[in-house]
């Protein structure tokens, strides 16, 4: 499966962002009121700065106090992004999160943010594919 795919089953819209600069209590705000574990860092909303997780800020708090909520995300969020494109298999993407510790993965085209993936979103793909496979085995064998 592609994560070309992944894209098409997820709601249309754009991916959440937040500005360079922005403190990380209007991050955890966003979170929130987005219901969502993840932000991407951009200036425009297509190129990538950066991702924070809820667990990023988490593990502020827990070393530094809440005093941390005034700071920048840029201070706390992760730069070093890997990202993949439409025509990158699950698998591929899986296994990249896997060893790399990460749930959220941008998709790239062209030099530009065109969606946002997470850990759960490729797990529910391959799942949903391998239902579908074994439901097609199963009429192979009952000749249907």
């Amino acid at each position: 499966m592609l994560v070309q795919q992944i894209l098409k089953s997820k709601p249309q819209g754009e991916v959440v962002t937040i500005a360079p600069g922005a403190s990380l209590a209007e991050a955890a705000e966003l979170l929130s009121s987005r219901k969502i574990g993840a932000v991407v860092v951009s200036p425009d909303g297509k190129a990538v700065a950066g991702i924070l997780s809820e667990r990023d800020i988490v593990r502020e708090l827990g070393q530094r106090g809440a005093s941390c909520m005034a700071d920048s995300v840029d201070d706390i969020m992760t730069a070093e992004i890997m990202t993949c494109t439409r025509g990158d298999t699950t698998d591929a993407v899986l296994n990249s999160m896997t060893d790399g510790r990460f749930r959220h993965m941008p998709v790239m085209e062209a030099g530009e943010m065109v969606g946002l993936i997470s850990i759960g979103d490729v797990v529910k793909a391959q799942i949903n594919e391998l239902s579908n496979e074994k439901q097609a085995l199963e009429g192979m064998i009952r000749g249907v």
